[in-house]
């Protein structure tokens, strides 16, 4: 029988909710592209309801125990004394989400010799040690496409809340004013705007079709360029590079994984490349941008805002500076964490365990790490450093 350690964010501060404010989701049972959405056996979990929290447990603790496993539960991640260290060692499989990570480090790795299986309650697995996980035989695996339209419309929230002055202006009516000027004088239209996304992939390509109805100008780098169709149904400027394409751009969207090749990216000498006044948008990771390089163009002038909801370390600490940093739109890690992604990611869960515990192939768009290499979806997206 497999020990199963599932590391969620903690439960609302005033409890577990009772009620919901609504009494139901839309049924969609595909994504774009045919894909479909994640088919496990069962589940036993209402949709709409808090799943991603501790006592939520992604629905997963009935069917589990059922069959004689066991579940393991916590919030608790950080530290030597940490329930996610104490467990970790005869663990066999391991579920975290990327907006609260069981950062498995090489060297949590090495001390876990029962683990078989990583889990991403969601996507991008950047918080597993890649190259630790295929040196030790380790599956990586995460329910590819199950938040990636949620991503997007965090993306354009984002984007219409920088470009319009919105947090600003709601501000002044939670304090009881009514000062026009002071709200619109950092208010522009986003109609006519170049707007460019950092990876076009499901969420980059998700988040331009969205945008294209505002009238903006569209442009996109990646190392997969799109087909020909695409482009030119969405009238898409391709660029060979990132840092060909920002100078062009009056918005930047970061949409791409964390790999090698993406940390650090957008440093001092990329966001120099910028327009002044530029806004940057990073759902992807906070890793890609440099945290001190976006403070001091925020306070600068060269950008015009920073918004996102992804942060490093998660939860980041309560001096982290782009708490604090001027004309940000910041959130805690939740673009990908709606009621509405989470029963798609906790049902995708439940398939993937179902796959693993039955022996049966995972689906190819879930892996990431199998078979000692880069597998599936991984393959397509990230790069180890090996």
């Amino acid at each position: 029988m497999a020990k199963v350690l599932c590391v969620l964010y903690d439960d609302p501060e005033d409890g577990y909710p009772t009620t919901y404010a609504r009494d139901d989701l839309p049924v969609i049972d595909h994504y774009p592209g045919g894909q479909t959405t994640p088919t496990p056996k069962a589940i036993d979990f209402t949709p709409g309801h808090l799943l991603g929290s501790v006592s939520g447990e992604l629905g997963l603790r009935s069917f589990l125990e059922s069959q004689g496993h066991t579940l393991v539960v916590t919030s608790s991640k950080e530290g030597d004394d940490s329930v996610l260290d104490r467990e970790l060692p005869d663990a066999e499989v391991v579920i975290s989400q990327p907006f609260w990570p069981a950062y498995l480090t090489a060297e949590r790795i090495a001390k876990a010799p029962n683990l078989k299986l990583a889990i991403t309650a969601g996507i991008g697995s950047d918080h597993v040690d890649l190259d630790a996980a295929i040196a030790h035989g380790i599956t990586v695996a995460e329910v590819t496409y199950c938040n990636s339209i949620s991503v997007a419309e965090h993306v354009v929230m984002m984007t219409l809340s920088l470009v319009r002055n919105y947090l600003p202006s709601y501000q002044v009516v939670l304090d009881g004013g009514w000062n026009i000027a002071h709200c619109v004088s950092r208010s522009y239209d986003l109609e006519g705007m170049h707007v460019g996304t950092v990876a076009a992939g499901r969420i980059g390509l998700a988040v331009l079709r969205r945008l294209a109805p505002f009238d903006v100008k569209l442009h996109y780098t990646d190392r997969h360029r799109l087909p020909e169709s695409i482009e030119r149904d969405l009238n898409l400027t391709f660029h060979p590079d990132a840092a060909d394409m920002v100078p062009h751009c009056d918005v930047v969207t970061i949409n791409a994984p964390l790999h090698p090749e993406t940390e650090g990216l957008f440093g001092d000498k990329l966001i120099g490349q910028m327009k002044r006044g530029a806004y940057l948008i990073n759902t992807a990771r906070a890793k890609i941008a440099d945290r001190d390089a976006v403070d001091r163009a925020l306070r600068s002038g060269q950008l015009a805002g920073y918004a996102g909801d992804v942060w490093y370390p998660q939860p980041a600490p309560a001096d982290h500076p782009w708490r604090t940093m001027p004309h940000h739109g910041m959130t805690p890690h939740i673009s990908g964490s709606s009621l509405s992604a989470q029963a798609r990611y906790a049902a995708g869960t439940r398939e993937i365990l179902e796959s693993w515990l039955d022996g049966t192939p995972i689906r190819d768009e879930y892996l990431i790490v199998d078979g000692g290499g880069l597998a599936g979806t991984g393959a397509h997206s990230y790069s180890t450093r090996s």
